[in-house]
């Protein structure tokens, strides 16, 4: 069993009220748009770290964290990447590779817009954990959690930070 923080968007801020989550979290991914690296630094201080690059990320972040993160936790398959759409909406880049090997979870940033959603066609889970930073149009800074045990994903949870100021 592996309790995971979901977080993206931080645009270079990371604050207590973030780490008060990443240290409850057995795993933190990072959906990109990392910014500033002092950000993953300071999450892999304290726990795994799992990520991807955004649109906004320099070369130093590309350089360590990949486009696209595909893995498998316990019995879950995951496919995280930044920019990659929503159900019946896959961004072209990805859209047939998901239908012939569809993960568990699909993760995907940038919209600064929290969404779980199923997907009944591809048999998934669409996750989008909104915004964690102050930077961009959303006005709540958000992440999610979960527990992955097994192959089973529950006890999801929206965490809604302080309004954007």
């Amino acid at each position: 069993m592996k309790k995971i923080l979901l977080l993206s968007d931080t645009h270079s801020f990371i604050d207590s009220q973030i780490l008060k989550f990443v240290k409850q979290a057995d795993e933190v991914w990072h959906a990109g748009d990392i910014g500033d690296l002092k950000v993953t630094d300071t999450i892999k201080e304290l726990k795994p770290l799992r990520a991807v690059y955004g649109n906004i990320d320099t070369a130093d972040a590309r350089l360590e964290f990949p486009l696209d993160n595909k893995f498998t936790l316990e019995n879950v398959t995951v496919w995280m990447t930044h920019i990659g759409g929503y159900p019946n909406r896959y961004n072209p880049r990805i859209r047939e590779e998901i239908k012939i090997k569809s993960p568990k979870i699909f993760i995907s940033g940038h919209s600064h817009i929290l969404k779980v959603q199923f997907d009944k066609k591809l048999n998934l889970l669409h996750l989008n954990p909104g915004a964690a930073g102050k930077h961009g149009f959303h006005q709540v800074r958000t992440m999610l959690r979960f527990v992955i045990d097994g192959d089973t994903i529950k006890d999801m949870e929206i965490i809604e930070l302080e309004k954007r100021c």
